[in-house]
């Protein structure tokens, strides 16, 4: 063993209760939230780096997972090992979030004015570093307790759970601490002082407190170890006895297969995803009832027999959602969402493998889940850093894809989505589409051609340009959009050839007027008292809608029908003109020249008749 070791053996057990230890973990929180109230105000007075996203995205999610590591790991590692462990995480904190800037910056080319200019980092890349880190975390803090390279899994089981109790903690901590400062400046606005109201507003004084709130909450629940014991077992208890429910579901649904078939779960395009969330729920509660493989002598037989049951059940629910993505990908290609479903999948297998053999086991009561837990958390990592790197970037990895499928001829040119390169493969998209206009496959280059043109104009994914919307939209387009009752009429011509969408306020209009192949239903109606009809129509996406000639002899909206839920039974008794006009139980009034209208009080509920 060497020196460094020894001492830090000899150090640890006074460092969690030691003052320096407490004032670092608080100096390394104000530091954070210093640091990232200046990069606050960098991107708000747009001063360097808040105008250059290449640092500023960096900059921030280094800023806002890196401290909380060396906070979790004071205490437990030597400053040695910390600042080893801290330089490592901080260059891949800062190489992920240079290539997340580099991934999504698109301004390849003034023809393509496509650039995602936030200094934000993505989401995405937010929530799955942290979930690494703290994987990662875990593992290293194990490590250096047990002093081995691969601890015991009662380590890792025993530092996992107190990390991740101790971030609710901390979470709750700064949450119930502006619940009390938000109230005692209410309380002082009751006395018209509003002090402490503008203080609680200010970036300079709210960033820094709610860090260090944050640091504090962590120290407390370190020197608290046994609050956090209490509150995990009865939580994973309460979880376990969940697994007995779960087993039941999957396997009935395992079961039902045998007489509906696949088809059914094919025809949902998404049963990878619901497979997929299936397993992950069977592998949480069966690790509630395993929890550190010390507890099996004393698990009740429902959960023993459950568990093993589960464990067995993960692997078909696997290969049932590897072969629903392989379908999808022989018959499509790879897309982002695809290839994430892919990497889940893998871990699934990982899973799914180690468990069966746990399950199948004839030693201790599912003792081989331990070492399948641990591999699958270094792969985990692996594919998370593999994910958000070049390696296996989903952009680059679906554009190739697509490409390879357009250029062999598997999908035609047509069909091609051009827009899934402009708008969901970020850089490598662009950079697609300049190699289609500059070199398009020798079959139909033409139109390969006008696709990426076409494409190069859109504002967004699913929106067409405003010219190609309006000359879309025909007086023929929106009358095949409509079925018409009584089915005998059609709508007058110059209510199909009005201008829909310039009208105010166009997208809160019935999408069968604003979009081809919407469908609607239209009622012609006479609700005025005279010969005038008006027109009435249903769609999906809003309320039933009235239209009327306006005094300027165009169709407008003239108001909306509350049918609440009976639009089925109404629409049945307007087919059969079971229907009578009453006048008004109040009137309108009219005030400085206007009309005003009383709308219906929304307590009113409407009773659905058939007859």
């Amino acid at each position: 063993m060497s020196a460094a070791d020894t001492e830090e053996k000899n150090q640890l057990p006074r460092s969690i209760v030691s003052g320096r230890i407490a004032g670092g973990r608080l100096l390394c929180g104000l530091l954070q939230g210093i640091a990232l109230y200046l990069l606050y105000l960098a991107i708000q007075k747009k001063f360097w780096p808040g105008e250059v996203p290449a640092v500023m995205r960096p900059a921030l999610i280094l800023f806002l997972l890196w401290p909380p590591l060396l906070i979790s790991a004071f205490g437990h590692l030597s400053l040695r090992r910390i600042w080893q462990w801290g330089l490592l995480a901080a260059v891949l904190l800062v190489a992920l979030g240079y290539y997340d800037f580099w991934r999504l910056d698109t301004d390849l080319d003034t023809a393509l004015p496509v650039r995602d200019s936030t200094a934000l980092p993505s989401i995405p890349l937010l929530l799955c570093a942290a979930a690494g880190f703290f994987i990662a975390q875990a593992l290293i803090l194990a490590a250096v307790q047990d002093r081995k390279l691969i601890a015991s899994y009662s380590t890792y089981f025993e530092v996992a759970w107190k990390l991740a109790i101790q971030l609710k903690f901390a979470t709750l901590f700064v949450s119930m601490l502006w619940i009390i400062l938000w109230l005692g400046a209410s309380l002082f606005m009751l006395i018209k002082l509003d002090l402490l109201t503008h203080l609680l507003r200010e970036e300079w004084f709210y960033i820094p407190v709610t860090s260090l709130a944050f640091a504090c909450a962590f120290h407390l629940t370190d020197v608290r170890p046994q609050i956090v014991t209490g509150i995990r077992s009865l939580l994973l208890v309460l979880m376990s006895w969940l697994l007995p429910l779960a087993t039941l579901i999957v396997g009935g649904f395992l079961l039902s297969l045998f007489w509906t078939g696949f088809t059914p779960l094919w025809a949902t395009r998404h049963a990878s995803s619901v497979l997929l969330g299936a397993a992950a729920v069977l592998i949480i509660l069966i690790n509630s009832a395993y929890q550190n493989g010390e507890v099996g002598k004393h698990i009740a037989a429902p959960l023993r027999i459950s568990a093993r049951v589960a464990a067995l059940l993960l692997s078909p629910i696997v290969l049932i959602a590897f072969y629903s993505l392989s379908l999808r990908v022989l018959d499509y290609g790879w897309t982002n969402n695809r290839i994430i479903a892919a990497a889940c999948m893998l871990i699934a297998a990982l899973y799914a493998i180690g468990y069966a053999r746990a399950a199948c086991s004839r030693q201790d009561w599912l003792k081989q889940l331990a070492p399948a837990n641990v591999v699958a958390s270094f792969i985990i990592i692996a594919v998370l850093l593999a994910l958000f790197s070049p390696l296996a970037d989903p952009a680059r990895i679906s554009v190739a894809s697509q490409l390879q499928r357009l250029y062999s001829g598997k999908v035609d040119v047509t069909q091609f989505d051009f827009d899934y390169l402009r708008f969901n493969a970020h850089r490598y998209g662009l950079g697609a589409l300049q190699q289609l206009d500059n070199a398009p496959p020798p079959a139909g280059a033409a139109t390969v051609r006008a696709g990426v043109a076409a494409t190069r104009n859109k504002k967004g994914r699913w929106e067409q340009n405003d010219s190609e919307r309006r000359a879309g939209m025909t007086a023929a387009v929106v009358a095949g959009n409509i079925e018409v009752f009584p089915a005998q009429r059609t709508l007058p011509p110059a209510f199909l050839a009005n201008k829909w969408l310039d009208h105010e306020n166009a997208w809160s209009l019935p999408d069968c007027l604003i979009r081809p192949g919407q469908k609607c239903e239209a009622y012609l109606v006479r609700l005025s008292g005279n010969d005038k009809e008006q027109i009435l129509i249903f769609s999906a996406a809003s309320d039933p809608t009235v239209f009327d000639i306006g005094s300027d002899g165009q169709w407008q909206r003239a108001g909306y029908l509350p049918v609440g839920r009976c639009s089925k039974e109404i629409k049945a008794a307007l087919r059969d003109r079971r229907y009578r006009l009453l006048p008004p139980a109040l009137q309108d009034m009219e005030i400085n020249g206007q009309r005003l209208h009383l709308n219906p009080a929304s307590d009113i509920k409407l009773t659905c008749k058939k007859d």
